[in-house]
Protein backbone atom coordinates (compact mmCIF):
# COMPACT_ATOMS: atom_id res chain seq x y z
CA UNK A 1 0.00 0.00 0.00
CA UNK A 2 1.67 3.41 -1.37
CA UNK A 3 1.60 5.72 1.68
CA UNK A 4 0.90 9.10 -0.13
CA UNK A 5 2.45 12.63 1.60
CA UNK A 6 0.25 14.71 3.28
CA UNK A 7 -0.59 18.70 1.87
CA UNK A 8 -0.19 19.77 5.49
CA UNK A 9 0.84 19.43 8.89
CA UNK A 10 -1.08 20.95 11.69
CA UNK A 11 1.11 21.38 14.79
CA UNK A 12 -0.15 22.05 17.79
CA UNK A 13 1.31 22.80 20.75
CA UNK A 14 -0.63 22.31 24.05
CA UNK A 15 -0.63 23.21 27.71
CA UNK A 16 -3.27 23.67 29.99
CA UNK A 17 -5.57 24.22 27.16
CA UNK A 18 -8.98 23.14 28.16
CA UNK A 19 -12.00 23.85 27.81
CA UNK A 20 -10.43 25.47 24.82
CA UNK A 21 -9.23 22.74 23.00
CA UNK A 22 -12.38 21.35 22.29
CA UNK A 23 -13.42 24.22 19.92
CA UNK A 24 -9.66 23.71 18.64
CA UNK A 25 -10.52 20.50 17.49
CA UNK A 26 -13.65 20.75 16.36
CA UNK A 27 -12.40 23.03 14.18
CA UNK A 28 -9.44 21.28 12.74
CA UNK A 29 -12.36 18.50 12.21
CA UNK A 30 -14.15 20.41 10.12
CA UNK A 31 -11.78 21.35 7.69
CA UNK A 32 -12.94 21.25 4.26
CA UNK A 33 -10.18 20.22 2.48
CA UNK A 34 -9.91 16.14 1.90
CA UNK A 35 -8.64 14.41 5.68
CA UNK A 36 -6.16 12.67 3.72
CA UNK A 37 -4.98 15.59 2.40
CA UNK A 38 -3.68 16.49 6.31
CA UNK A 39 -1.99 15.12 9.23
CA UNK A 40 -1.82 16.55 12.73
CA UNK A 41 0.99 16.73 15.26
CA UNK A 42 -0.23 17.40 18.72
CA UNK A 43 2.22 17.93 21.41
CA UNK A 44 0.75 17.97 25.42
CA UNK A 45 3.30 19.79 27.13
CA UNK A 46 2.62 18.29 30.55
CA UNK A 47 -0.93 19.50 31.32
CA UNK A 48 -2.80 18.51 34.57
CA UNK A 49 -6.20 19.74 33.13
CA UNK A 50 -7.29 16.83 30.79
CA UNK A 51 -5.70 18.33 27.77
CA UNK A 52 -3.82 15.22 26.96
CA UNK A 53 -6.86 13.10 27.49
CA UNK A 54 -9.13 14.98 25.06
CA UNK A 55 -5.83 15.08 22.60
CA UNK A 56 -5.75 11.37 22.45
CA UNK A 57 -9.89 11.15 22.60
CA UNK A 58 -9.77 13.14 19.43
CA UNK A 59 -6.93 11.07 17.56
CA UNK A 60 -8.98 8.18 18.09
CA UNK A 61 -12.08 9.91 16.19
CA UNK A 62 -10.50 11.99 13.82
CA UNK A 63 -11.23 11.09 9.81
CA UNK A 64 -7.30 12.37 9.28
CA UNK A 65 -4.09 10.80 10.44
CA UNK A 66 -3.40 12.33 14.22
CA UNK A 67 -0.23 12.03 16.42
CA UNK A 68 -0.39 12.68 20.21
CA UNK A 69 3.10 13.35 22.15
CA UNK A 70 2.80 13.32 26.04
CA UNK A 71 5.90 15.09 27.58
CA UNK A 72 7.31 16.69 30.54
CA UNK A 73 6.57 20.48 30.69
CA UNK A 74 9.21 22.55 28.56
CA UNK A 75 8.40 26.22 29.69
CA UNK A 76 6.99 27.25 26.71
CA UNK A 77 5.62 27.04 23.39
CA UNK A 78 8.97 26.13 21.54
CA UNK A 79 9.26 23.15 22.41
CA UNK A 80 6.07 21.66 21.62
CA UNK A 81 6.47 23.16 18.52
CA UNK A 82 9.80 22.05 17.60
CA UNK A 83 9.01 18.48 18.38
CA UNK A 84 5.79 18.89 15.92
CA UNK A 85 7.76 20.39 13.47
CA UNK A 86 10.50 17.39 13.60
CA UNK A 87 8.11 14.90 12.69
CA UNK A 88 6.08 16.40 10.28
CA UNK A 89 5.39 14.98 6.96
CA UNK A 90 3.35 17.55 4.87
CA UNK A 91 4.57 19.50 2.12
CA UNK A 92 3.53 22.46 4.26
CA UNK A 93 3.17 22.97 8.01
CA UNK A 94 0.57 25.08 9.77
CA UNK A 95 1.21 26.26 13.52
CA UNK A 96 -2.14 25.93 15.54
CA UNK A 97 -2.34 27.60 18.93
CA UNK A 98 -4.51 24.98 21.23
CA UNK A 99 -6.60 28.35 22.01
CA UNK A 100 -7.44 29.34 18.46
CA UNK A 101 -9.11 27.93 15.98
CA UNK A 102 -9.90 27.61 12.32
CA UNK A 103 -12.45 28.64 9.19
CA UNK A 104 -13.20 26.41 8.16
CA UNK A 105 -12.00 26.52 4.92
CA UNK A 106 -8.40 27.49 6.25
CA UNK A 107 -5.99 25.02 4.81
CA UNK A 108 -8.02 24.19 2.03
CA UNK A 109 -7.44 27.85 0.76
CA UNK A 110 -3.93 28.28 2.04
CA UNK A 111 -3.04 25.42 0.44
CA UNK A 112 -4.26 26.14 -3.22
CA UNK A 113 -2.51 29.33 -2.73
CA UNK A 114 0.87 28.49 -2.07
CA UNK A 115 0.16 25.61 -4.92
CA UNK A 116 -0.76 28.29 -7.26
CA UNK A 117 1.75 31.34 -6.39
CA UNK A 118 4.58 28.99 -5.82
CA UNK A 119 5.00 30.91 -2.80
CA UNK A 120 6.75 29.89 0.87
CA UNK A 121 4.33 31.67 3.46
CA UNK A 122 0.85 32.36 3.39
CA UNK A 123 -0.80 34.63 5.70
CA UNK A 124 -4.55 33.87 5.79
CA UNK A 125 -6.22 36.79 7.46
CA UNK A 126 -6.72 37.07 11.37
CA UNK A 127 -9.61 37.79 13.41
CA UNK A 128 -9.56 38.56 17.34
CA UNK A 129 -12.32 36.74 19.61
CA UNK A 130 -12.22 38.68 22.80
CA UNK A 131 -9.35 40.36 22.10
CA UNK A 132 -7.56 42.75 19.41
CA UNK A 133 -5.72 40.98 16.22
CA UNK A 134 -3.51 42.50 13.44
CA UNK A 135 -5.40 44.93 10.76
CA UNK A 136 -2.78 47.00 8.41
CA UNK A 137 -1.70 43.55 6.72
CA UNK A 138 -5.28 42.90 5.23
CA UNK A 139 -6.10 45.06 2.77
CA UNK A 140 -6.45 43.01 -0.15
CA UNK A 141 -5.26 39.61 -0.90
CA UNK A 142 -2.26 39.58 -2.41
CA UNK A 143 -1.14 36.41 -4.62
CA UNK A 144 2.96 37.11 -4.46
CA UNK A 145 4.34 40.20 -2.32
CA UNK A 146 7.27 40.11 0.28
CA UNK A 147 8.10 41.58 4.31
CA UNK A 148 9.57 45.15 2.41
CA UNK A 149 6.44 46.08 -0.03
CA UNK A 150 3.65 45.26 2.43
CA UNK A 151 2.69 45.19 6.14
CA UNK A 152 3.05 41.82 6.83
CA UNK A 153 5.91 42.36 9.37
CA UNK A 154 3.55 43.26 11.71
CA UNK A 155 2.06 40.11 12.36
CA UNK A 156 5.08 37.81 13.09
CA UNK A 157 2.73 35.32 15.16
CA UNK A 158 3.96 31.53 13.90
CA UNK A 159 0.05 31.10 12.44
CA UNK A 160 1.01 31.09 9.15
CA UNK A 161 1.11 27.91 6.44
CA UNK A 162 4.78 27.58 5.89
CA UNK A 163 6.63 25.22 2.72
CA UNK A 164 8.18 22.94 5.10
CA UNK A 165 11.34 22.44 1.92
CA UNK A 166 11.87 26.35 3.31
CA UNK A 167 12.44 25.18 6.69
CA UNK A 168 14.24 22.16 6.80
CA UNK A 169 16.50 24.01 3.98
CA UNK A 170 17.43 26.36 6.49
CA UNK A 171 17.07 23.64 10.00
CA UNK A 172 14.95 26.70 10.91
CA UNK A 173 13.13 26.00 14.89
CA UNK A 174 11.87 28.13 17.29
CA UNK A 175 14.35 29.43 19.57
CA UNK A 176 13.42 27.67 22.67
CA UNK A 177 15.94 30.38 25.16
CA UNK A 178 12.90 32.98 24.35
CA UNK A 179 9.67 32.97 26.35
CA UNK A 180 8.34 35.70 24.52
CA UNK A 181 8.94 37.06 20.82
CA UNK A 182 10.38 33.10 19.37
CA UNK A 183 7.29 33.03 16.94
CA UNK A 184 8.12 36.58 15.42
CA UNK A 185 11.95 35.49 15.44
CA UNK A 186 11.15 32.49 13.45
CA UNK A 187 8.02 34.07 10.75
CA UNK A 188 10.57 37.15 10.17
CA UNK A 189 13.35 34.95 9.75
CA UNK A 190 10.92 32.61 7.08
CA UNK A 191 9.41 35.95 5.49
CA UNK A 192 13.19 37.40 4.42
CA UNK A 193 14.11 33.66 3.62
CA UNK A 194 11.41 33.21 1.50
CA UNK A 195 10.32 32.85 -2.01
CA UNK A 196 7.60 34.89 -2.08
CA UNK A 197 4.78 35.55 0.64
CA UNK A 198 0.98 35.07 -0.10
CA UNK A 199 -1.63 37.01 1.67
CA UNK A 200 -5.64 35.66 1.82
CA UNK A 201 -7.13 38.86 2.77
CA UNK A 202 -10.85 38.24 1.93
CA UNK A 203 -11.66 35.18 4.23
CA UNK A 204 -10.75 34.58 7.97
CA UNK A 205 -8.61 31.52 8.43
CA UNK A 206 -7.62 32.16 11.70
CA UNK A 207 -9.13 33.33 14.98
CA UNK A 208 -7.15 33.98 17.52
CA UNK A 209 -9.17 33.96 20.69
CA UNK A 210 -8.90 35.60 24.57
CA UNK A 211 -8.58 33.13 26.90
CA UNK A 212 -11.07 34.48 30.21
CA UNK A 213 -8.04 33.25 32.80
CA UNK A 214 -6.21 35.71 31.65
CA UNK A 215 -3.60 32.87 30.43
CA UNK A 216 -2.74 33.74 27.03
CA UNK A 217 1.09 33.31 26.48
CA UNK A 218 1.60 36.92 24.92
CA UNK A 219 0.56 38.15 28.12
CA UNK A 220 2.35 36.34 30.60
CA UNK A 221 6.44 36.97 31.31
CA UNK A 222 8.27 40.22 32.64
CA UNK A 223 9.83 43.38 30.91
CA UNK A 224 12.99 42.05 30.56
CA UNK A 225 11.62 38.55 28.51
CA UNK A 226 10.37 41.71 26.32
CA UNK A 227 13.80 42.93 25.65
CA UNK A 228 15.11 39.70 25.21
CA UNK A 229 12.74 39.10 22.68
CA UNK A 230 13.59 42.90 20.91
CA UNK A 231 17.48 42.01 21.22
CA UNK A 232 16.83 38.74 19.51
CA UNK A 233 15.07 40.15 16.54
CA UNK A 234 16.96 43.22 15.87
CA UNK A 235 20.19 41.29 15.42
CA UNK A 236 18.57 38.77 12.93
CA UNK A 237 17.24 41.64 10.78
CA UNK A 238 20.57 43.12 11.29
CA UNK A 239 21.92 39.48 10.32
CA UNK A 240 20.42 39.15 6.98
CA UNK A 241 19.58 42.47 5.53
CA UNK A 242 22.32 45.17 4.42
CA UNK A 243 22.75 48.55 6.42
CA UNK A 244 20.43 50.83 4.56
CA UNK A 245 16.71 51.92 4.28
CA UNK A 246 15.58 48.01 3.59
CA UNK A 247 16.87 47.62 6.92
CA UNK A 248 15.61 50.81 8.49
CA UNK A 249 12.00 49.74 7.37
CA UNK A 250 11.89 46.62 9.38
CA UNK A 251 13.45 47.48 12.57
CA UNK A 252 10.88 49.93 12.95
CA UNK A 253 8.68 46.54 13.76
CA UNK A 254 11.01 45.59 17.11
CA UNK A 255 11.69 49.08 17.91
CA UNK A 256 7.74 50.38 17.85
CA UNK A 257 6.14 46.62 19.24
CA UNK A 258 8.34 45.55 21.16
CA UNK A 259 10.73 48.03 23.09
CA UNK A 260 8.21 50.96 22.69
CA UNK A 261 5.49 50.28 25.31
CA UNK A 262 7.95 49.69 28.08
CA UNK A 263 9.09 53.25 27.64
CA UNK A 264 4.98 53.70 27.28
CA UNK A 265 2.47 55.48 30.19
CA UNK A 266 3.43 51.96 32.14
CA UNK A 267 6.58 53.36 32.52
CA UNK A 268 4.96 56.08 34.89
CA UNK A 269 4.27 53.36 37.62
CA UNK A 270 7.37 51.79 37.49
CA UNK A 271 10.24 52.23 40.36
CA UNK A 272 12.97 54.15 40.37
CA UNK A 273 14.92 50.98 39.54
CA UNK A 274 12.68 49.67 37.18
CA UNK A 275 13.17 52.47 35.22
CA UNK A 276 17.30 52.55 35.73
CA UNK A 277 16.90 49.15 34.63
CA UNK A 278 14.91 49.23 31.66
CA UNK A 279 17.04 52.10 30.34
CA UNK A 280 20.53 49.68 31.05
CA UNK A 281 18.59 47.02 29.15
CA UNK A 282 17.95 49.37 26.16
CA UNK A 283 21.18 50.92 26.06
CA UNK A 284 23.10 48.47 23.67
CA UNK A 285 19.76 48.00 21.48
CA UNK A 286 19.80 51.78 21.02
CA UNK A 287 23.40 52.28 20.28
CA UNK A 288 23.35 49.60 18.14
CA UNK A 289 20.14 50.03 15.65
CA UNK A 290 18.62 53.01 16.74
CA UNK A 291 19.52 55.50 13.88
CA UNK A 292 18.21 58.54 11.36
CA UNK A 293 16.68 55.96 8.98
CA UNK A 294 14.75 54.27 11.45
CA UNK A 295 14.02 57.48 13.57
CA UNK A 296 12.37 59.23 10.19
CA UNK A 297 10.07 56.47 9.35
CA UNK A 298 8.50 56.85 12.94
CA UNK A 299 5.52 59.42 14.15
CA UNK A 300 6.62 62.41 16.11
CA UNK A 301 5.57 61.34 19.61
CA UNK A 302 7.21 57.70 19.15
CA UNK A 303 10.63 59.38 17.53
CA UNK A 304 10.36 61.76 20.58
CA UNK A 305 10.17 59.17 23.67
CA UNK A 306 12.92 56.48 21.85
CA UNK A 307 15.14 59.71 21.08
CA UNK A 308 15.04 60.42 25.24
CA UNK A 309 15.70 56.89 25.80
CA UNK A 310 18.58 56.92 23.61
CA UNK A 311 19.93 59.93 25.46
CA UNK A 312 19.08 58.17 28.24
CA UNK A 313 17.16 61.81 29.40
CA UNK A 314 14.83 60.17 32.27
CA UNK A 315 13.41 63.56 33.25
CA UNK A 316 12.76 64.24 29.92
CA UNK A 317 11.03 61.46 28.82
CA UNK A 318 8.90 61.17 32.47
CA UNK A 319 7.83 65.02 31.77
CA UNK A 320 6.31 63.46 27.87
CA UNK A 321 4.85 60.67 29.06
CA UNK A 322 3.03 62.46 31.69
CA UNK A 323 1.41 64.52 28.27
CA UNK A 324 0.78 61.71 26.93
CA UNK A 325 -0.72 59.90 29.86
CA UNK A 326 -3.06 63.40 29.63
CA UNK A 327 -4.31 62.35 26.28
CA UNK A 328 -2.75 66.27 25.34
CA UNK A 329 -2.54 66.98 21.57
CA UNK A 330 1.05 68.45 20.91
CA UNK A 331 0.06 72.16 19.28
CA UNK A 332 1.43 72.37 15.10
CA UNK A 333 3.26 74.87 14.04
CA UNK A 334 3.66 75.35 10.43
CA UNK A 335 7.08 76.87 8.60
CA UNK A 336 8.42 77.20 5.20
CA UNK A 337 5.01 78.32 3.75
CA UNK A 338 3.24 75.59 5.45
CA UNK A 339 5.55 72.82 3.82
CA UNK A 340 7.24 71.96 7.30
CA UNK A 341 5.45 70.74 10.24
CA UNK A 342 6.34 70.24 14.08
CA UNK A 343 4.57 68.71 16.90
CA UNK A 344 5.28 70.87 20.15
CA UNK A 345 5.81 67.98 22.08
CA UNK A 346 7.17 69.06 25.79
CA UNK A 347 11.02 70.86 25.37
CA UNK A 348 10.42 71.86 22.21
CA UNK A 349 12.83 74.26 21.17
CA UNK A 350 13.66 74.07 24.88
CA UNK A 351 17.60 75.51 25.00
CA UNK A 352 18.18 73.65 28.08
CA UNK A 353 16.64 70.29 26.65
CA UNK A 354 18.41 70.70 23.89
CA UNK A 355 16.12 68.02 22.11
CA UNK A 356 16.95 68.90 18.13
CA UNK A 357 13.93 70.05 15.77
CA UNK A 358 14.77 67.40 13.91
CA UNK A 359 13.42 64.98 16.39
CA UNK A 360 9.69 66.99 16.29
CA UNK A 361 9.44 67.42 12.76
CA UNK A 362 6.43 65.39 11.76
CA UNK A 363 6.33 63.06 8.45
CA UNK A 364 4.59 64.19 5.34
CA UNK A 365 2.14 61.43 6.34
CA UNK A 366 1.76 62.56 9.71
CA UNK A 367 1.46 66.01 8.64
CA UNK A 368 -1.15 65.78 5.81
CA UNK A 369 -3.92 65.24 8.73
CA UNK A 370 -3.13 69.14 9.45
CA UNK A 371 -5.18 72.08 7.74
CA UNK A 372 -2.62 74.37 6.12
CA UNK A 373 0.69 71.75 5.67
CA UNK A 374 1.08 71.85 1.71
CA UNK A 375 3.48 69.16 0.68
CA UNK A 376 7.02 69.40 -0.58
CA UNK A 377 6.60 66.52 -1.98
CA UNK A 378 8.11 64.66 -5.48
CA UNK A 379 6.00 67.26 -7.91
CA UNK A 380 8.08 70.14 -5.80
CA UNK A 381 11.08 68.56 -6.56
CA UNK A 382 10.16 68.26 -10.04
CA UNK A 383 9.38 71.71 -10.77
CA UNK A 384 12.72 73.16 -8.80
CA UNK A 385 14.91 70.41 -11.14
CA UNK A 386 12.76 71.84 -14.12
CA UNK A 387 13.13 75.42 -13.03
CA UNK A 388 16.69 74.31 -12.55
CA UNK A 389 17.19 72.92 -15.98
CA UNK A 390 15.37 76.04 -17.74
CA UNK A 391 17.77 78.72 -16.04
CA UNK A 392 20.59 76.54 -16.89
CA UNK A 393 19.26 76.19 -20.73
CA UNK A 394 18.30 79.94 -21.02
CA UNK A 395 22.00 81.03 -19.72
CA UNK A 396 23.65 79.36 -22.57
CA UNK A 397 21.04 80.68 -25.44
CA UNK A 398 19.21 77.02 -25.43
CA UNK A 399 15.94 78.89 -24.42
CA UNK A 400 14.70 81.82 -25.69
CA UNK A 401 13.38 84.45 -22.62
CA UNK A 402 9.77 83.62 -24.10
CA UNK A 403 10.64 80.13 -22.74
CA UNK A 404 10.77 78.38 -26.23
CA UNK A 405 13.80 76.84 -27.53
CA UNK A 406 16.00 78.35 -30.06
CA UNK A 407 15.92 77.57 -33.72
CA UNK A 408 18.62 75.45 -34.51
Amino acid sequence: MTVTQPDVTVVIGAYEAMPYLVECLASVEAQTIDPERIEVIAVDDGSTDGTGECLEEFADRAPMPVTVIRQENSGGPSGPRNVGLAKAAGRYVFFLDADDRLGPEALERMVAMADRAGTDVVLGRIEGVNRGAPKSMWGRTLERTDVFSSNIKFTLSAQKLFRRALLDRHGMRFDESLFTGEDALFTMEAYLRADGVSVIADYTCYYLVGRDDGKHVTKSGGYTLRFDSARALMNLIADLVPEGPRRDLLMVRPFTVTLLPQFGPRFLKDTDEVRRRKLELAKPLMDVHWNEGVAGRLKVEERLRLHLVAERRLELLVDVLEFVRAKKQAPALLERRGRRLYLAYPHFRDRAAGVPDSVYLASPREARAFPGYREGGTGSLLRRAARRVRRALTSSGGVTPGGTAAAA
